[in-house]
C-alpha cells in the first residue's frame, strides 16, 4: 500500500518487526526517541534497518513483563519509520522513530529471536462535515485551555496546530500531547473516526481542565494560608521577644508550674518544702536568663531530682538471699556468715541498726564484689564511691552555693544516682583517704557512717536535712593501719583472708574459667587444665591473696589457644599440663623464698605477714671477731631493729642458761641478715626467730627441721601475739614447713582456721621464749632456770 505521508509517497509492508513499547504510545505524525534494551527488540530493530527501516511499534498491556507474548501486547499500534539509531556504551540503542499509520495485527510469529506481524492497515478517515469542523475548533480551545493550566505543557505547542489543516493529524497531535494514563491514549488510538476522536478528546480534556482547577484552587488556598501562618509565627516571634525582655515569658510560667507540681507530689520534710517553694518563687520573679536565676534553678533541680522517701522493697525469701551471696562468692565462710547475720536482723528491725560494716582484707580477694552481691540479695540498688585518693572534705559534703560551679558532695550525687533513699552504698578503699588543707574527708564520713547522726544528714550545697538511715553502708580497706581511729570505732570489722591454694583451684573452676570462656567466645571449645597446671600459674605466676592475677594469666593463656585454633594449628580440644603452662607464659614471674628446710647453725625460719597474703622470712646470723657491734641488714625497718636488739639483750642477760660465754658479746661483731635485701621489711613478730638465729649462731648447735616460728618478744622473755596468722601459715604450708611455733594467745584464732589449712600441720603455742628454744633445739638447752643468776664481782 502506498501512503502519501507529507509531500512523499511511502509504500507501506504489511509484513514488519514488531517492537513492543513499555509506559508509551506513539500516534501517527509523532517522532519519538526510544531507548531499546531487550534482546529481542533490538534483533527487530536490526531486522528493520535491512529491509526498508519500517517497524511496527505496540504498547505492552503490563510494563513489568520482560518477554512478552501475543496476549500481552496491544493490538492495534502504528507503522514507524526509523530516522536514526545510536549504539550507547552501556549496550542498549537509542532510536528516533517516526509514526506514519495506524495498524492492526491480524497474525504474529516469532522467528531469528523477535517477533514478526502481518498487519492490516487502518486508512485514516477523510470525512469532513460541519459537525467535525466545530467539534475540532471546540476541543482546540479545550487543549489551549488545557496547556494554560498544566505547567508542564509548554505553550510554544500551541503555535504548530495553526499550520495543521488536516483534522486527523490534529485530533493524533493533540493525544499525544495529553499527559494521561497509557490505558486512555491507547483507547484514542484505536478509535476509528476522526469524528469519534474528537469527541472522545473533547470528554477527556474537560475532566482533565476541572482537576487541574481544583489543583489551582487547592494550591491557592494552601499559599493564603501559608501566608498567614507566617504572618502569625513572625508576629509570635515578636512578642516573645518583648516578654523575655521583659522577663515575662510564657515558657517561664508553665516552667514555674511545673516545678510547684513535682514539689506537691515528693514525700518531703516540712522544713525542705518551705525551703524549696522559697526557691521557686525566688525564680520566678528573676529574669530567666540570667546568672543567679541559673544558680537558682540548678539548686531546684537537685532537690526534686533527689528520692525522697522513695525506697525499694527488700527481697522476701530470706533462703533466696543466701543462695545469692553462696552463688557469687565461694569460700569467705565466716563473712557471708556475718553478712547474713546483719541482713538478718536489718530485715527483722525494718531498718539499720548498729555499727557499718567494713570488709578488711588483702587485694582481689572480693570485697568490691560481696558489696554488690548484698545488693543484689536484697534487691536493693548499688553505687560505689571510691575514697582513694580524696583529700578535699567537700567531695564529701559538697560546696556553698555561693561558689561558682558548686554541687552537691558525692554522698548525694550517689543517692540521686541510685533512684532510691535505701541502696547498698559502698565505700571503696577507706583506708586510703587524704587530708590536706582543704579539710579533712575522714571526719565528714563521721556523721554519714553515724546511724545516730546520719538520719539528718546536711550537705553543704542542699542546706537541707536528708535521711541515709535507710542507706546500708559497707566499706573496704585492704588494712586497718590506714583507717582513722574515730572512724574505725564507728564500723564493724569483717576481715577477708587470702584464698588457699585449693580454694583458688576451685574459683578458678566454678567461676573464672567460665566466665573467661564466655568473655573470649570459646564456650564451645573445650579447653582444660589439671590441677596441677593451675598450681603451677598460682605458685610461679602469680603472688596475691586474691584471684585478679590469675584471671590475667588465664586469660593470657586463652587468646594465645585462641589464635592457634584460629590460625589451624590446634584442635579444638586442649587439656593443660604444668609444661604446656610453662610453654604458654614463658618463664616463672615468682620463685618462692629459697629456705633450708634442714638449716645449718646460725639460721632460723620465720613467718611474715604481706599485702599479698604470707612469706616465710629466713634470718641469718654470723659471728666475727672485731670490734663490738650489732650489725642489721637487708632494710629492716625500726620496728624490726628494736626486735633484733631486745633479742640480743634477752640472750646477754640469761647466757648461763643457755651455756654461752656472758662476755659473748665483747671483742666481737654480730651480723644479722634477712635476704632478699630490696624488699623493706618491718614488724615485731620475727622477734622469736631472732633469737633463735642468734642462739643458733652463738651455740654452734642447728635448730630442729621444717620448723617456722612467729611472734614477737620482750625483755623478760615472753611471747606476745601476733597478726595475719592464716596467710603466715598458708606460706609455712606451700614451704613445706610441718612444725610452726605461734604464740599462746593466738590460739583463740585457730578454730577460725581453715580445715584444710591445719591439716598435716603441728601448731605449737607458747608462752614464753624459753617454750620456744626447748622445741627449737630439741631440748638440747636447759630452759627450767628463768632468770639469769647474779654476777660474781671480781675481786
Amino acid at each position: 500500500m502506498k501512503l502519501d505521508y507529507s509531500e512523499e509517497k511511502i509504500e507501506i509492508k504489511t509484513r514488519l518487526p514488531v517492537l513492543p513499547l513499555r509506559d508509551v504510545v506513539i500516534f501517527p505524525h509523532m517522532i519519538y526517541p526510544l531507548l531499546v534494551g531487550r534482546q529481542f527488540t533490538i534483533s527487530a530493530l536490526q531486522e528493520a534497518m535491512i529491509r526498508d527501516k519500517q517497524i511496527f511499534l505496540c504498547a505492552q498491556k503490563s510494563p513489568e513483563i520482560d518477554m512478552p507474548g501475543g496476549k500481552d501486547l496491544y493490538q492495534v499500534g502504528v507503522v514507524a519509520r526509523i530516522l536514526q539509531i545510536v549504539k550507547l556504551p552501556n549496550g542498549t540503542i537509542k532510536v528516533l522513530v517516526e509514526g506514519l499509520i495506524r495498524a492492526q495485527i491480524k497474525t504474529m510469529s516469532k522467528s531469528g529471536g523477535f517477533y514478526t506481524a502481518r498487519l492490516q492497515i487502518i486508512r485514516p478517515d477523510t470525512a469532513e462535515d460541519r459537525e467535525t469542523v466545530a467539534l475540532s475548533r471546540s476541543v482546540l480551545e479545550q487543549f489551549a485551555d488545557y496547556v494554560r493550566l498544566n505547567r508542564r505543557i509548554p505553550e510554544e505547542v500551541l503555535f504548530s496546530f495553526s499550520s495543521i489543516d488536516d483534522y486527523h493529524r490534529l485530533a493524533d497531535t493533540m493525544a499525544a500531547h495529553l499527559l494521561v494514563k497509557m490505558s486512555t491514549k491507547q483507547e484514542l488510538l484505536e478509535t476509528d473516526s476522526v469524528k469519534n476522536q474528537l469527541v472522545n478528546l473533547s470528554d477527556i480534556l474537560r475532566e482533565e481542565i476541572e482537576i487541574l482547577k481544583l489543583e489551582q484552587k487547592i494550591d491557592g488556598s494552601v499559599r493564603e494560608s501559608m501566608s498567614k501562618n507566617q504572618r502569625e509565627f513572625y508576629l509570635q516571634q515578636q512578642m516573645k521577644a518583648i516578654k523575655e525582655e521583659l522577663g515575662q515569658s510564657d515558657d517561664t510560667t508553665n516552667e514555674i508550674e511545673q516545678l510547684f507540681d513535682k514539689l506537691k507530689k515528693l514525700d518531703i520534710t516540712k522544713e525542705a518544702r518551705e525551703k524549696t517553694k522559697e526557691e521557686i518563687e525566688k525564680l520566678s520573679k528573676m529574669h530567666p536568663y540570667s546568672a543567679e536565676a541559673a544558680v537558682v534553678r540548678g539548686y531546684i533541680d537537685w532537690v526534686l531530682a533527689l528520692p525522697w522517701g522513695m525506697k525499694t522493697k527488700d527481697r522476701g525469701n530470706f533462703k533466696e538471699v543466701k543462695s545469692i551471696l553462696d552463688g557469687d562468692h565461694y569460700g569467705l565462710e565466716k563473712p557471708k556468715k556475718r553478712i547474713l547475720e546483719h541482713l538478718a536482723v536489718l530485715r527483722l528491725a525494718k531498718q539499720v541498726k548498729g555499727p557499718i560494716l567494713c570488709l578488711v582484707g588483702p587485694p582481689g580477694v572480693g570485697k568490691t564484689s560481696l558489696g554488690r552481691s548484698i545488693a543484689r540479695a536484697l534487691n536493693r540498688k548499688f553505687v560505689r564511691m571510691s575514697l582513694g585518693g580524696i583529700h578535699d572534705e567537700a567531695e564529701i559534703r559538697g560546696h556553698r552555693r555561693t561558689y561558682i560551679g558548686s554541687m552537691p558532695g558525692r554522698i548525694i550525687q550517689s543517692i540521686k544516682k541510685a533512684g532510691a533513699a535505701n541502696p547498698v552504698f559502698l565505700l571503696d578503699e577507706v583506708d586510703k583517704i587524704g587530708k590536706d588543707f582543704r579539710g579533712d574527708p575522714a571526719a565528714a564520713l563521721l556523721e554519714v557512717l553515724d546511724p545516730e547522726q546520719n538520719k539528718t544528714f546536711s550537705d553543704n550545697y542542699l542546706e537541707l536535712d536528708f535521711d541515709l538511715s535507710g542507706v546500708l553502708f559497707v566499706t573496704t580497706a585492704n588494712s586497718m593501719a590506714g583507717i582513722p581511729p574515730a572512724l574505725l570505732d564507728r564500723m564493724e570489722i569483717i576481715r577477708l583472708p587470702g584464698y588457699l591454694e585449693h580454694e583458688k583451684i576451685k574459683i578458678v573452676r566454678h567461676y573464672l574459667l567460665p566466665k573467661l570462656r564466655k568473655e573470649l567466645g570459646m564456650e564451645r571449645i573445650a579447653c582444660e587444665f589439671t590441677d596441677d597446671a593451675l598450681l603451677e600459674i598460682i605458685r610461679f605466676y602469680t603472688r596475691e591473696s586474691g584471684v585478679r592475677e590469675i584471671e590475667r594469666q588465664l586469660a593470657s593463656i586463652l587468646r594465645k589457644v585462641a589464635q592457634q585454633i584460629a590460625e589451624g594449628k590446634r584442635q579444638s580440644k586442649v587439656t593443660f599440663t604444668p609444661r604446656k603452662v610453662a610453654n604458654m607464659l614463658g618463664a616463672p614471674q615468682y620463685l618462692s623464698t629459697d629456705i633450708k628446710l634442714n638449716p645449718e647453725p646460725g639460721y632460723a625460719i620465720g613467718l611474715a605477714w604481706t599485702e599479698s597474703g604470707g612469706d616465710v622470712l629466713p634470718i641469718e646470723v654470723t659471728l666475727m671477731k672485731g670490734e663490738s657491734k650489732l650489725t642489721l641488714t637487708g632494710k629492716l625497718g625500726t620496728v624490726m631493729q628494736e626486735s633484733a636488739m631486745a633479742g640480743l639483750s634477752y640472750l646477754r642477760s640469761h647466757a648461763e642458761i643457755f651455756k654461752l660465754d656472758p662476755d659473748f658479746y665483747k671483742d666481737r661483731e654480730i651480723h644479722i641478715h634477712v635476704p632478699e635485701g630490696a624488699v623493706p621489711k618491718d614488724g615485731p613478730s620475727a622477734g622469736i626467730t631472732i633469737v633463735v638465729a642468734l642462739l643458733s649462731a652463738l651455740s654452734g648447735w642447728p635448730m630442729r627441721p621444717r620448723l617456722a616460728m612467729t611472734g614477737e618478744i620482750t625483755l623478760t622473755g615472753d611471747v606476745l601475739p601476733i597478726g595475719g596468722l592464716n596467710e603466715k601459715l598458708l606460706a609455712a604450708k606451700r614451704s613445706g614447713i610441718t612444725d610452726v611455733i605461734i604464740p599462746f594467745k593466738n590460739k583463740k584464732d585457730l578454730p577460725d582456721l581453715p580445715k584444710e589449712l591445719r591439716e598435716g600441720m603441728n601448731l605449737i603455742p607458747v608462752k614464753k621464749i624459753r617454750e620456744v628454744i626447748h622445741e627449737a633445739f630439741e631440748g638440747r638447752f636447759d630452759t627450767r632456770k628463768t632468770t639469769a643468776s647474779p654476777r660474781k664481782k671480781k675481786k
